[in-house]
């Protein structure tokens, strides 16, 4: 049986549509020649290598396996985490982590998400705070779940999260190491990142740490197309964040503002939107009704379209005995109903865990002048 979930985002999107001119060549140059080679992959490589894409072109996903365009049923979990360590850069030890407990400990939680059939999950967690790319591709094999990992620095919570060998570094230096990754794999894997993270703490001016963060994640940018996404809170750190972003060439519609539902003056979202920048209102996991309001405005101030949804679940936590992994489902088991109750259509709602996620981590350089 069909998930309700993927019902609805059958129903709203129909089958995939190439362009139009690609359409036509597909079917009269690729399919002959494909025989039986038929997944979407290889037609959308064969399409590219004889030039028949057209100048729309179908966005591009990185997850842990491959580069690919996505359908347009999908539905996304855009900010969650599998692992966190906080234990702090200059301590972590990701080599004393046992994969087969850990994967035990959250498998169940992660299992529950077939019922609502998700195909995206978006694990937010940086490097040297939990991130394990062989982790993660061992859980995305178990579960079928298409990963996004990430490449970056968190610097909030005063820089804890920061190797020491990070704050002697440019960011032009930073840079280069985040590109590298993208270009080549992560720590001697085939692993790519699909998108850039990055954490300040709110201040204004940024920390400098915190500025060398954002430029960094600037530069990685326009050489990759990968979309950065920064732990960023009250509204107070977007502004500066944004402001390097324009000296850099860099569009608002590259960045996404982690955690924004801790803005309590919601005009704020308005500004934001009008830049261009995507809002992760990403605490489902822990307030359902803050959030439930925040999506109401958007919805009556037109712009839905900026939104993002997620939980901020999980985790596991090397540095505890007892774990509690706190469900990636209540967006499915409770905001949906609570938005149908209000007047939201299955439409709008598509937006939120479809439509919003694919184009902000679509792989696009999107330069501050288009």
């Amino acid at each position: 049986m069909i998930p309700f979930f993927r019902k609805i985002r059958k129903k709203l999107a129909g089958e995939n549509q190439f362009p139009t001119y690609s359409n036509y060549v597909i079917r009269e140059r690729v399919l002959p020649v494909a025989g039986i080679l038929k997944t979407q992959s290889v037609l959308w490589l064969l399409a590219i290598l004889i030039g028949c894409t057209s100048s729309d072109k179908q966005p591009l996903i990185q997850d842990l396996d491959t580069m690919h365009p996505p359908d347009s049923n999908q539905i996304w979990l855009s900010h969650e985490h599998i692992l966190v360590d906080f234990i702090g850069a200059d301590s972590i030890q990701p080599d004393t982590w046992n994969h087969d407990s850990i994967i035990k400990e959250v498998l169940p939680s992660l299992d529950d998400l077939k019922e609502f059939g998700v195909d995206y999950f978006v694990d937010a967690t940086p490097n040297y705070l939990g991130r394990d790319v062989v982790l993660l591709e061992k859980i995305s094999h178990k579960t079928g779940l298409r990963i996004l990992t990430n490449t970056g620095l968190y610097g909030a919570r005063n820089n804890k999260f920061i190797p020491s060998f990070a704050h002697q570094m440019t960011a032009e230096d930073l840079a280069q190491i985040w590109i590298d990754e993208f270009e080549n794999g992560i720590d001697h894997t085939a692993i790519k990142p699909g998108f850039i993270k990055i954490g300040i703490d709110t201040n204004d001016p940024l920390h400098p740490m915190h500025q060398k963060l954002v430029k960094a994640a600037a530069l990685t940018h326009m050489k990759t197309g990968l979309t950065i996404a920064s732990h960023t809170g009250e509204a107070a750190g977007l502004w500066p964040q944004l402001a390097i972003l324009k000296e850099m060439g860099v569009s608002p519609q590259a960045f996404i503002w982690v955690h924004a539902q801790t803005e309590e003056d919601n005009e704020r979202y308005l500004e934001a939107a009008e830049m261009g920048c995507w809002i992760s209102l990403d605490g489902l996991g822990w307030d359902i009704e803050k959030h439930l309001a925040k999506i109401l405005f958007a919805k009556r101030n037109g712009i839905l379209d900026r939104i993002l949804i997620s939980h901020d679940s999980g985790w596991f936590d090397p540095q505890k005995e007892k774990q509690t992994i706190k469900p990636y489902t209540a967006i499915f088991k409770t905001l949906y109903e609570e938005l149908k109750m209000q007047g939201f259509t299955d439409e709008e709602f598509n937006l939120l865990v479809s439509v919003n996620p694919v184009k902000a981590y679509s792989i696009k350089i999107k330069n501050h002048s288009e």
